[in-house]
């Protein structure tokens, strides 16, 4: 069945609600197309510690915080080793702060910048967040915006399974399938594909992030490469298909995020010989395909109750420590043995790690950050490595379009978040905080602006 449709289709109630918000707020009709009932807890964005770089933010000022576009995409630049695409880069970067100030004052979303530690990789404090820091609490505000819309339609569960173009390759409608293999097809002129990456799918991980796939996959189940399939019988170019955000901190027993606060705060991690293996501030995601690689693909966070006591402000972190994941000890031999680790190597490593943190020795990994130095009574988490979400995908432009392999754009079609390439690079090791967040939302706020100029006046 066929019938006039609306100005703008968006695949995904993800990031991907940021443009049917804005489309809506310049007068545009919008249909969200969800394949999961469950998204408000299960997709990428709820699954997110809502991390989001604003550059230049008046949080930032405010603050007394210095920080430009230019500073941005040179972060970007150095954690990537000059491999992300700088158009991107450029365009998020200057998106970014009007993107949470929209997101503040048109969508009273309470945002505040983050202060009290810095992710590997920025050279500012610049990730602003929810209360809270988790992602299920962004999506809930988004979710709630979206409902008190009229201009806002949202079909869930179905699956947007086609895109349809014209005689002149320019999108005209998309197909729908409903989850009784009932499809519909309706009119419009401009699809976004909000649709996540491909994490959800084991021989795509496979094919392009060998290093990562034998990791448990810790995103939505609907990331199955939707926006690759759809975009590549359109002709589209994609790019920086083996990135991915890895996460070197989940809990082994409750499947939780431990978060990687605890390592900037002055936590080390062990491996099951009781020794530390690697710099752990290079940063979470390459440390996912470090741990992968050790004996048993498993280690433990070491903390203290200082470090603990901060990191109370996480949601992850408080459903870890509620599942009962982590073990007490008042000596490192009594940690050892709660973890079941040699005691002699564990003494020894965190009485080494002790001498760092005071600047009585250096690092033979090449960690230059301890923030303190680990103080009875100290806690323990066993952590496996995960897959958090692929950073690759379909070719686009800083406005969101997808683009062909020459260049030229597909008229109508848009991509943000995982189902567009990233900022990232190559691999796992250029993954910035927010680098999943930012093209998320603010792909779609570009892909709003776009396709609302292109309307007639």
């Amino acid at each position: 069945m066929s019938h006039e449709g609306p100005d703008l289709v968006v695949a995904g109630a993800g990031g991907g609600l940021v443009a049917a918000l804005r489309a809506a707020e310049l007068g545009l009709h919008v249909l969200v197309v969800e394949a999961s009932e469950h998204f408000r807890r299960g997709n990428n964005t709820a699954m997110s510690t809502a991390m989001i770089p604003g550059v230049g933010s008046r949080w930032q000022r405010e603050k007394g915080i210095d920080d430009s576009p230019e500073r941005f995409v040179a972060d970007v630049r150095a954690k990537s080793k000059g491999t992300a695409d700088p158009v991107l880069a450029e365009a998020l970067a200057e998106v970014s702060a009007p993107l949470v100030e929209w997101m503040a004052d048109h969508l009273g979303i309470p945002l505040s910048l983050v202060t009290d530690f810095q992710y590997p990789g920025h050279s500012a404090l610049r990730c602003h967040t929810t209360e809270g820091r988790h992602g299920s609490i962004l999506l809930d505000h988004l979710v709630r915006a979206v409902d008190a819309e009229p201009r806002i339609d949202v079909l869930v569960p179905a699956r947007l399974t086609e895109v349809l173009v014209d005689a002149a390759g320019a999108v005209r409608g998309v197909v729908i399938t409903m989850p009784d293999g009932s499809t519909e097809e309706i009119n419009t002129a401009a699809v976004l594909l909000a649709t996540n990456g491909y994490g959800g799918d084991p021989e795509l991980v496979a094919q392009a992030i060998p290093e990562i796939a034998g990791a448990r996959y810790h995103g939505s189940e609907t990331s199955r490469g939707d926006a690759l399939r759809i975009g590549r019988d359109l002709g589209a170019a994609t790019a920086f298909l083996d990135a991915y955000q890895g996460h070197a901190a989940l809990s082994k027993k409750a499947n939780t995020l431990v978060g990687w606060a605890t390592v900037m705060h002055g936590g080390v991690i062990l491996d099951t010989d009781g020794v530390r293996f690697g710099d752990e501030t290079s940063g979470y995601s390459e440390f996912a395909a470090t741990l992968a690689a050790q004996p048993g693909a498993e280690g433990w966070i070491v903390i203290d109750r200082t470090i603990y006591d901060k990191c109370l402000a996480f949601t992850d972190f408080v459903q870890t420590v509620e599942s009962g994941a982590f073990v007490w000890a008042d000596t490192p031999r009594e940690l050892a043995d709660a973890m079941r680790l040699p005691a002699d190597a564990v003494s020894a490593e965190l009485a080494r790690v002790a001498a760092i943190a005071r600047g009585e020795q250096s690092d033979t990994h090449g960690r230059t950050v301890f923030a303190r130095v680990l103080e009875p009574p100290y806690a323990a988490v066993c952590i496996v490595p995960a897959l958090f979400h692929t950073q690759g995908g379909l070719v686009v432009d800083g406005c969101a379009r997808v683009l062909r392999p020459g260049g030229t754009a597909i008229d109508g079609l848009y991509a943000s978040g995982g189902a567009a390439q990233g900022i990232s690079g190559h691999g796992a090791s250029g993954y910035l905080a927010g680098n999943g967040l930012l093209p998320a939302l603010g792909l779609a706020y570009l892909a709003a602006d776009t396709v609302a100029s292109r309307q007639p006046a």
